[in-house]
């Protein structure tokens, strides 16, 4: 089997978990977590957002470098991993100024950040993060389907 589409198979996969995981939280957990805090605390016996996150991260862009470095020589290919590279890169950045801290300011307990009305409108911009990872996933499947239509 050709060793680029493995990678970008296994990259693409990867992606749709940070999809899945990201619609998750937006159709499952949001929606109850303003009014129940503690289900994002983990100290407090709720999620550890961390464990998911963390490791599927890791794993995602460690994969879309492989496989950048692997299509490297396929203008096609290239295109549409830079593009999914440049969506994640964007969501990555976004979360790291915006969200990361806040989120974990609530799963702290920090007072500051516990009022209803601040978790409803970390909520409302978080839900916008789901466009990039449809971009990234999106990208990926176009970047596999040229590598498939070379082999």
């Amino acid at each position: 089997m050709d060793p680029i589409l493995v990678s970008l198979s296994l990259t693409t996969l990867a992606a749709g978990a940070l999809l899945g995981g990201g619609a998750y939280e937006v159709r499952v957990v949001d929606p109850v977590w303003p009014r129940r805090i503690d289900i994002v605390q983990p100290r407090r016996g709720g999620m550890s957002r961390a464990r998911f996150w963390i490791p599927a991260h890791v794993v995602f862009e460690l994969l879309l470098v492989a496989s950048l470095v692997q299509a490297w020589a396929s203008p096609q290919v290239r295109m549409w991993l830079l593009v999914s590279l440049a969506s994640h890169a964007a969501m990555r950045l976004w979360s790291a100024i915006d969200f990361i801290p806040k989120a974990l300011a609530f799963e702290r307990g920090d007072a500051a950040a516990e009022s209803e009305e601040s978790i409803r409108d970390w909520i409302r911009r978080s839900k916008w993060r789901l466009p990039l990872d449809w971009a990234t996933c999106g990208a990926l499947l176009v970047a596999l389907s040229q590598a498939g239509g070379a082999s």
